[in-house]
């Protein structure tokens, strides 16, 4: 079973406003994100707020510890439930590959591009506790690195939006869709 974690604690200040809440196609990031996790997901879980359109959890073990904190916090509460694994992304995770578990697997692995986005086994969460106890650097790199986990090269360049142009950016890329006409029957 497979633990879905939006890891959502940051703090948005490059994006100047709360980034979860900024709207990509008519939806906030954190709800593409929740969706996104929803369809691989048997249970998706948002880390780092206290409010979302799933269920939430307090970074681990405090605040302020970056996407580990998150990524703890999800490791944690898959170990305590019975989760074989955690797929995880950021809150701007939108337009994910359609077959990323299948890319991912077998866990542990991670996108080379985005290590916030990767599927890792709930029994490391003893190797990051060690770690964020520890004097070494707090990245989702060196903990990819302690638990062995795969670097997944992809093709397509993923969306990593920090500040408002980034995500206007990302909206000039998607393909103009043509507007709906809908015919009226005679009658």
């Amino acid at each position: 079973m497979i633990l879905g974690a939006v890891l959502a604690g940051g703090m948005s200040s490059r994006f100047g406003t709360d980034k979860a809440l900024a709207e990509f196609e008519g939806h906030t990031l954190i709800a593409l994100a929740v969706d996104a996790l929803s369809g691989w997901c048997e249970k998706v879980v948002v880390v780092g707020r206290e409010t979302a359109p799933a269920p939430t959890l307090p970074d681990w073990p405090r605040p302020g510890m970056g996407p580990l904190g998150g990524l703890a916090a999800a490791l944690h509460a898959a170990r305590d439930e019975d989760y074989e694994t955690v797929l995880t992304c950021g809150v701007d995770a939108v337009l994910l590959p359609d077959d990323l578990p299948r890319l991912l697997g077998p866990a542990p692995a991670c996108l080379a591009q985005q290590p916030v986005i990767g599927l890792w086994p709930s029994a490391a969460a003893a190797t990051l506790e060690a770690l964020l106890h520890s004097e070494e650097r707090h990245s989702m790199k060196r903990f990819a690195a302690l638990v062995g986990a795969r670097l997944v090269e992809i093709p397509v360049e993923l969306a990593n939006v920090n500040t408002p142009e980034d995500l206007a950016a990302l909206q000039a890329r998607l393909p103009v869709r043509p507007p709906v006409h809908y015919l009226r029957e005679p009658g």
